[in-house]
């Protein structure tokens, strides 16, 4: 499934990170890292390979936020971009170039594929009615509006989506629809709009994904089932002034839709990469040559954009490559639940990499689970994982064998003797590993692989154990030195194999080998190469360092504090059944109503709870109730919680409810009961 044998030049693209917020670790699993181990294997396979990425920085979201926060876009775009770049550097990622949607080439190579469109007749204009602000005078795009969801009928849905049951919406479908600016009404307006004749694609799109054997089958199934219910055409354009403008007469105050605009980065930005070094033609050979391939690596929640509208974008223009490939991650949760920033329960990359090693978390993210599944970050699996195999088994294996040959011989390792039996098995076992994560690799089975890999270093403590160097040592030299040399040339392929997933660790290891070079010039194939005779080396150090259980703690109540603050809730630890008994579960009605200053998310309540008296309670519930919903509600809540301050307000009992990927309900008697009455 991976590139063609046969390829030449091979161009690997990661989704480009939006430039409006930090990233966090689940944009790194399903996405980041992936892209960078296939691009360094691709390298050490001796194949053409660049890793091509940009900042995405038009859209209505970075203009509402930037509109928010009172800055200007290009000033919030700026920031972001860099901060972005800062993380994904930080964990290793081996960029060709990173190059944002706000260069020159982009807004040129933008709008020449619009005029192309346009020209061949899959884009045209029409007119529509779109929500207009009276006070703000101007037209709102998509995120400049919210209201009550038609479907669902949460409040806060954005005017391109509910994020509270997923649908896609239009501003237009709205219930009860403000302006986020100003907060006013908006009424329907007539304007103009170009529209990309998507519709036209589906006959090509149904036969290019069925026919194509190397796209993955969660991509391939979701991209058919779109298919499946028809394919609409798409408004192109926006009524904003931060963007890429639409190149039309008579277009004025209108720019080119995000994701548009969006993928076309990825040529730009290989345009960009070409032009630094001084080959402004050389852009051609990986996007216009027959024989170059193109994969992208995006999340899951993208999946249309990259295999529906991308490709009949490519296919509508004529002058480019088709991607070869689309590898889509699924999702990562933290601790069991769903990651969000708005919520605190989140673990960014600049909070990771201020405390731990990134070689570690590249490879938890790749050990964990198939990339075609969704993982779980778990901190106490983390510490597991780091201690256990890249300590305990990588580690240990990496440092007993070179401080043996340091010490024994001379600060060197040892030439090999005559091998028996089991040091041949030693060998045949690095030829297999080596096959076998080659194999994987190319599928992009980066778990699979990875778990091959650290196999081989656990073969290599059984075997060092089993041979007992430090016995043979006294009795025969010969088969101590036959020993060590097997054992530091497994070390020397884990290197090589390694170095696409961790990369630092696997230079570590390079340099203490004394190898010439860097671990990342070398051939895959110099795995399987035998070490120099007789070779000299430093005093070696200890590959990873434990990590303390204590540390993790820290990490762990880091994160409950964080949901407790922005929430109200906290994470809460195992209880017996004899410790459930003691919760004091009531029925109340809620008498009062307020949001909690300088907080979106919380409301306080107070709480009716009969003989109880009135009770205050602090609720992370705003955005999914309305003031008016609670008021006069009856909720269940524990009654006999120590009174704890949320956002500097006290908060005595806590509201029951539940949460789904659909948002937040909160529990309610299904008949009207005594206020206090006692929750069985």
């Amino acid at each position: 499934m991976g590139v063609s044998a046969l390829s030449k030049k091979v161009i690997v693209t990661a989704a480009l990170p939006y430039a409006n917020a930090r990233l966090h670790l689940g944009h790194l699993r399903s996405t980041y890292i992936p892209a960078d181990i296939y691009v360094r294997y691709l390298r050490a396979k001796g194949v053409d390979a660049i890793y091509v990425c940009a900042t995405d920085e038009h859209g209505t979201p970075i203009a509402v936020m930037a509109e928010q926060s009172g800055k200007s876009c290009k000033d919030y775009v700026d920031y972001y971009h860099k901060l972005i770049l800062e993380d994904l550097l930080a964990v290793g990622c081996s960029f060709d170039i990173f190059a944002r949607t706000t260069n020159p080439e982009h807004y040129e190579l933008t709008q020449e594929f619009f005029k192309r469109l346009l020209e061949k007749g899959y884009i045209y204009e029409e007119e529509y009615e779109q929500l207009y602000c009276p006070k703000c005078k101007r037209f709102l795009p998509d995120r400049y509006v919210e209201g009550v969801c038609p479907y669902c009928g949460s409040p806060g849905a954005r005017g391109d989506a509910c994020d509270a049951c997923g649908r896609y919406l239009k501003p237009s479908e709205l219930k009860e629809p403000y302006c986020i600016i100003c907060k006013s009404t908006p009424e329907l307006r007539t304007t103009r709009h170009w529209f990309f004749k998507l519709s036209a694609f589906q006959e090509f799109l149904e036969k290019w994904i069925k026919e194509n054997e190397r796209l993955p089958d969660n991509v391939k199934n979701f991209a058919l089932q779109w298919i499946k219910e028809g394919l609409m055409d798409w408004c192109i354009t926006r009524d904003l002034d931060w963007g890429v403008p639409v190149p039309v007469e008579g277009a004025e105050g209108k720019v080119i839709y995000v994701w548009f605009d969006a993928p076309i980065g990825y040529i730009s930005s290989t345009i960009r990469y070409a032009e630094e070094r001084g080959k402004p033609e050389v852009w051609k050979d990986y996007w216009q040559n027959p024989d170059a391939e193109i994969v992208h690596f995006i999340g899951k929640d993208i999946i249309y954009h990259h295999a529906i509208f991308w490709p009949a974008m490519l296919r509508a223009h004529g002058d480019f490559n088709l991607p070869t490939i689309i590898v889509a991650g699924e999702f990562l949760t933290l601790e069991g639940k769903k990651m969000s920033k708005s919520r605190g329960w989140v673990v960014e990359i600049k909070d990771y990499v201020a405390k731990f090693d990134p070689d570690s978390l590249r490879y938890y993210l790749a050990v964990s689970s198939p990339l075609t599944k969704d993982a779980d970050f778990s901190w106490d699996e983390f510490l597991r994982r780091h201690n256990n195999e890249l300590a305990d088994v990588l580690g240990n294996f990496v440092h007993r064998a070179l401080t043996f040959a340091y010490r024994n011989f001379g600060e060197k390792i040892p030439s090999a003797k005559e091998l028996d039996d089991y040091d041949k098995q030693a060998i045949a076992e690095i030829e297999k590993a080596h096959s076998e994560a080659s194999k994987y690799l190319d599928q992009f089975d980066f778990h699979s692989a990875i778990r091959r890999i650290i196999d081989l270093a656990s073969f290599g403590n059984k075997y060092f154990n089993d041979k007992e160097p430090w016995n043979t040592i006294k009795t025969d030299p010969d088969k101590a030195a036959t020993t060590i040399h097997v054992s530091c040339r497994i070390a020397k392929a884990l290197a090589i194999m390694l170095a696409p997933f961790i990369p630092n660790a696997a230079e570590r290891m390079w340099s203490m080998l004394n190898l010439p070079g860097s671990v990342h010039e070398q051939p895959w194939d110099e795995a399987l190469k035998d070490l120099p005779p007789d070779h000299l080396i430093p005093a070696p150090k200890p590959l990873f360092t434990k990590i303390e259980p204590k540390v993790i703690r820290e990490q762990k109540e880091i994160l409950r504090r964080s949901l407790a603050e922005r929430t109200g809730e906290a994470e809460a630890p195992k209880v017996s059944i004899d410790e459930f008994k003691k919760m004091d579960l009531r029925v109340g009605t809620v008498i009062e109503v307020e949001r909690v200053p300088g907080s979106k998310n919380l409301y306080k309540l107070k709480i009716d709870l009969g003989e109880l008296g009135i009770r205050q309670s602090v609720a992370g519930i705003a955005p999914w109730y309305k003031e008016d919903e609670l008021l006069n509600k009856q909720v269940a809540v524990i009654a006999n919680l120590q009174p704890a301050k949320i956002f500097g307000v006290e908060s005595e009992v806590m509201i029951l409810a539940a949460e789904d990927e659909e948002g937040v309900s909160i529990l309610q008697p299904d008949k009207k009961k005594r206020n206090g009455s006692k929750i069985l």
